[in-house]
């Protein structure tokens, strides 16, 4: 890929870029470059566990583990995987929610050599199928309430061990107890049909006092993770991210958050770790600040402020939605959230103005990233001090490179300004994916990570997503980025959620469609939400169509899916035996 000076056409010349101009707003605390410790991520637990091994690394309800204790269960863990069959190299999945068994597991795991694969645990069948059998998947640890499912798949898993654990696991008598009163009562009794050969309790992996821990020889080469891919896009892919990937980003992270040494952490862990920015920034980022996890095993709404004022939670990494939510509290109490210190939010675009209410309701900015999971999964983070950048994701962290090139030809590199694709390189840039070289091809290409991501960069080195390259909407020949009109809907006072969407119509092409979740006791007619876009947008760029939801269908992270949506749309248009008859008013507006 050439990089080059801005020439009269708005691309780039040779040296432009040889001082990227982000660098100038890293301040004094963030390096230009980072030292990168050569160490595997296993570094980060043994450390903790040695200099600080009292420390509580994760509370649930009123059960404490400590590092030092995390680290001896995770070796005793580690020794019973590897008496059960597991070699190094091997893909062993843990299907599991927000539990300390999960972050015994993860560390379990590696300490055995092995590579992790975290499973949504609300994977349905096809998704769960298609997982296992394409990472070849022989051990999976999961929990009592995902059998059910996993019994009907056992003959088409080509699956050796289960090890399944209970919520009552994580608990200590008699809370154990009640807990298994209380799942009893809840839903009946989960029957798992222990044999002591293919189908085990999750306490064999703590049986015994036989400690492992393998030493990784080469942390760029050998993998931790084989993250699969949300699959908002279609099939998930394996992507393969080493020791080094991981804990590198974990480094460029520490580097960009500088986090006050004398106060101690505590992280409220209601990302789930199955997703790779739940797994970093809250299991693995913790354990290198030895900082305290608060797993969020059920995420209930209301019990949200509750657990940061109990906790006195000082790290929120989370989601638009779980912003929204707090937002949307009857009876928002300030001071519940005033020991919050850092409000990361990632995974989706989150709406400029959640984050201006959210400061507003409770005084904490939200801090924006961005990052996938070919990526450790974070890339960009928005600086601490200094000039904060409305609707942003931020500057690139220390070491990596980031670039705006022309969406068709992948190069050159465009000027400030310019939208095309964001492509990135550095070191927690993936290896490829799993058993896919071609797919590989193609979003790495001389190292550069091809995003797929429609963005632009201003001239000081701020970068802004526009959108999706494949959410990219073509009306009357012009380009139509969905998440602007998202913007402007979800600024309606009386809209609580709304997406846009390219949809089929069968006789226009292609059509916008907005889905609008109103507020509750809210009442909104269509023309209403047309004549608050039209003041706002682009004649070309106003939804044609318009529906009116009680929810939009979302990954666990809170993003939205649009496949979803425009599934929903095919079908509907296949169904429609007069194309005349397409459910348009005289508006052309769909109410829904």
């Amino acid at each position: 890929m050439n990089e080059d000076p801005v020439d009269n056409m708005g691309n780039a010349k040779p040296d432009n870029f040889t001082d990227e101009p982000w660098l100038r707003l890293y301040g004094e605390s963030v390096p230009r470059n980072v030292n990168f410790r050569e160490s595997s991520l296993l570094t980060y637990l043994d450390e903790a566990a040695e200099q600080n091994p009292g420390v509580v690394a994760c509370r649930f309800h009123k059960t404490d583990v400590t590092y030092e204790n995390l680290r001896r269960k995770a070796e005793i863990c580690a020794a019973n995987l590897n008496a059960y069959g597991v070699q190094p190299g091997d893909r062993v999945g843990i299907m599991l929610p927000n539990l300390p068994q999960t972050m015994i597991a993860f560390w379990g795991v590696l300490k055995a050599g092995a590579v992790v694969t975290m499973i949504n645990p609300l994977y349905m069948e096809k998704e769960l199928l298609h997982l296992v059998s394409d990472a070849g998947i022989r051990h999976l640890i999961t929990i009592d309430i995902c059998w059910p499912k996993i019994e009907k798949l056992q003959d088409r898993l080509e699956i050796e061990k289960y090890f399944i654990t209970t919520i009552a696991d994580a608990l200590i008598f008699p809370f154990n107890f009640l807990q298994h009163l209380n799942a009893l009562r809840d839903r009946g009794t989960v029957r798992i049909p222990y044999n002591g050969k293919r189908v085990l309790p999750f306490s064999v992996l703590q049986k015994g006092s036989t400690r492992l821990s393998r030493p990784v020889a080469d942390p760029r080469r050998a993998l931790a993770l084989l993250q699969y891919t949300g699959g908002t896009t279609g099939l998930a892919k394996g992507v393969m991210l080493t020791h080094f990937n991981v804990a590198a980003n974990i480094q460029q992270i520490e580097h960009v958050l500088p986090f006050d040494k004398s106060i101690h952490q505590v992280f409220l862990a209601v990302l789930p770790f199955f997703h790779v920015y739940g797994l970093n920034t809250c299991l693995v980022l913790p354990t290198l600040l030895s900082a305290t996890v608060i797993p969020v095993a059920r995420f209930v709404p209301r019990e949200l402020p509750e657990a940061i004022e109990k906790h006195q939670v000082t790290v929120l990494p989370g989601a638009p939605a779980i912003y929204l939510t707090l937002l949307q509290q009857k009876h928002k109490k300030k001071n519940a959230l005033q020991s919050l210190s850092l409000c990361i939010s990632g995974a989706a675009p989150i709406p400029v103005e959640t984050i201006r209410r959210f400061d507003e309701a409770y005084g904490v900015k939200i801090i924006e990233g961005y990052g996938l999971s070919e990526a450790s999964p974070i890339t960009h983070l928005s600086p601490l001090q200094g000039s904060l950048k409305s609707g942003s994701i931020g500057l690139p962290l220390p070491d990596t490179q980031a670039r705006i090139v022309d969406m068709e030809l992948g190069a050159p590199p465009l000027a400030p300004g310019k939208v095309g694709e964001l492509v990135v390189r550095g070191p927690q840039v993936m290896q490829g994916y799993w058993n896919k070289p071609d797919e590989t091809a193609g979003a790495l290409r001389n190292g550069w990570l091809y995003t797929g991501d429609i963005a632009y960069m201003d001239k000081e080195g701020f970068f802004y997503i526009v959108d999706r390259k494949k959410d990219m909407i073509i009306i009357a020949g012009y380009n139509v980025y969905p998440r602007e009109i998202d913007e402007v809907l979800c600024v309606h006072p009386k809209v609580k959620d709304a997406v846009s969407v390219g949809v089929s119509h069968p006789y226009r092409g292609e059509v916008i469609k907005a889905y609008v979740v109103l507020k509750e006791g809210e009442v909104c007619g269509r023309s209403e939400i047309l004549s608050f876009c039209r003041e706002r947008l682009a004649s070309y760029k106003v939804p044609r169509l318009v529906e009116f939801r009680a929810e939009l269908p979302k990954s666990i992270v809170g993003k939205v899916l649009r496949r979803v949506l425009k599934a929903e749309e095919e079908s509907r248009l296949l169904q429609r035996q007069d194309p005349d008859k397409s459910g348009e008013d005289e508006d052309g507006i769909e109410t829904g």
